[in-house]
């Protein structure tokens, strides 16, 4: 009958034995999907690996709808305001009526 420890050995090598038995069957996985990938000129995005929606864009940044518009010119709200946004008010008029969705 095998101790504890005797067993605990046995763990350890059928653990690195079946380490370096995944990264060789890796290394033949990754090379027949590159393969394949080139191949039929897949994407990442036909594999499914895009980003989902509503992930941040790289560099932590996202994305965000307008909210205020002036003839060309728009902004999310968010930041410091654009100088028409300062001036349209400068000049008397409200924020509310740069809302795009009134």
């Amino acid at each position: 009958m095998s101790t504890y420890l005797e067993l605990q050995e046995q763990i350890k090598k059928l653990q690195q034995q079946a380490d370096e038995l995944k990264k060789a069957e890796l290394d033949n996985v990754i090379g027949e999907l590159k393969n394949k990938i080139q191949q039929y000129g897949l994407t990442a995005k036909d594999l499914g690996l895009s980003a989902p929606a509503g992930a941040k864009k790289a560099g932590g940044r996202s994305e965000v709808a307008p909210k205020y518009q002036k003839g060309d010119e728009t902004w999310s709200g968010r930041g410091r305001q654009p100088k028409w946004v300062a001036e349209h008010i400068a000049n008397g008029g409200l924020l509310e009526d740069l809302l795009i969705n009134k």
